[in-house]
């Protein structure tokens, strides 16, 4: 039997790339999405917060996109902003955002009020432009932590190597001008080869023989500035 709980969320990466966002409280919740938030690249990240920020949060905020303001969040802050952040100790400011947002349709997180969230925040494992986004729904954040470091122990930095070769390899082969069903068939050899294990071991010679041997004629030339930087 499949056990799903009532409330089922819609998976999806979101660019928030030249917005603006509001992150009202910066405790250890706060500057924690703040700094993933960064990794994104908003435009700008509006921090509200009553007290003093600490030397860490101080240090993030030396970010040229985020402003820190030392005061209580008021509706006006909201104006603009694509995405906000709740993550104060009080229950009725938090609850305020969360309504102001929903008649504005203005996305988002409610550190202590996850029905007046509109999305959650997974946990996220990074290798290169490798990502892993794990949820529990809300349901155990600790075992969600769990996943993630059982993920990070199998996806190691030889996915990323695989993937910024992929990147390059890519444009090269488009480039060719050849039927999308050629194209297709080459790319998926090159997932299924050895390569990723010889990366993962290493073995640099022989990840370029495998190039040589999968690789259209034409690209062969391309192998050493394909692979001329992975150690």
């Amino acid at each position: 039997m499949l056990y799903q709980s009532s409330m089922t969320y819609y998976p999806i990466f979101l660019k928030v790339e030249n917005q603006k966002c509001l992150l009202v409280g910066a405790g250890c919740v706060g500057l924690r999405k703040l700094k993933s938030l960064l990794q994104s690249g908003p435009a700008e990240i509006t921090v509200l917060d009553t007290c003093d920020p600490c030397t860490e949060l101080k240090t993030v905020t030396e970010d040229p996109r985020v402003r820190f303001e030392k005061r209580k969040f008021e509706p006006a802050d909201l104006d603009d902003k694509f995405m906000a952040f709740a993550c104060t100790s009080n229950k009725t400011v938090n609850r305020q955002i969360a309504d102001i947002c929903r008649e504005k349709n203005i996305l988002c997180n409610i550190a202590d009020y996850p029905d007046g969230s509109n999305f959650i925040v997974p946990s996220v494992i990074k290798q290169g432009d490798l990502t892993l986004a794990v949820s529990t729904g809300g349901n155990s954040p600790a075992f969600t932590k769990k996943i993630r470091r059982d993920l990070q122990d199998v996806f190691g930095e030889h996915y990323a190597m695989f993937l910024t070769l992929m990147g390059r390899i890519r444009p090269l082969v488009l480039d060719l001008g050849e039927e999308t069903s050629q194209n297709t068939a080459l790319f998926r050899h090159l997932v299924a080869s050895p390569i990723l294990d010889e990366l993962e071991a290493g073995n640099m010679s022989r990840v370029k023989d495998l190039l040589a041997e999968i690789l259209p004629e034409e690209l062969v030339p391309h192998i050493p500035e394909l692979t001329d930087d992975f150690v």
